[in-house]
């Protein structure tokens, strides 16, 4: 298993981490099998979707604060609410396919972590499964 650490910049973004998971693959010599992407936070996760239109991510994040606004009726004293649903909207972990030492996505696809209640550092845990 491998950690990866993630600075994050916003209170809610989603970064692309497939590179990140790309050279973990390839500096683990990973070759036939899955992969696990854990969130082992409770207001982030991890997501696969559209990497191609940057407009696509800033849609996401866009109407997903109109769903699920920062102020709200919460009763969390953290403030912090909104991004407890937002995580457990998009889930905290992914499978992904590997083969020949890379991950299989569709043409247009990335891996992102998503940012709820940044700016932090985060973690994603990678779980090599194997074949």
């Amino acid at each position: 298993m491998e950690t990866l650490e993630i600075r994050t910049h916003d209170r809610e973004e989603l970064l692309d981490v497939t590179p990140a998971v790309r050279r973990a693959i390839r500096e683990n010599g990973w070759s036939d099998g899955a992969l696990l992407l854990y969130c082992p936070h409770t207001t982030g996760a991890v997501t696969v979707n559209e990497g191609a239109d940057p407009d696509v991510v800033r849609d996401m994040v866009v109407n997903l604060r109109k769903l699920v606004p920062h102020r709200g009726d919460y009763h969390h004293a953290e403030g912090n609410s909104d991004a407890h649903i937002k995580s457990s909207l998009f889930g905290c972990d992914q499978m992904v396919i590997v083969e020949g030492g890379d991950i299989l996505l569709g043409t247009w696809q990335k891996i992102y972590f998503c940012e709820f209640d940044g700016p932090r550092t985060r973690k994603l845990w990678v779980k090599w499964l194997g074949a």
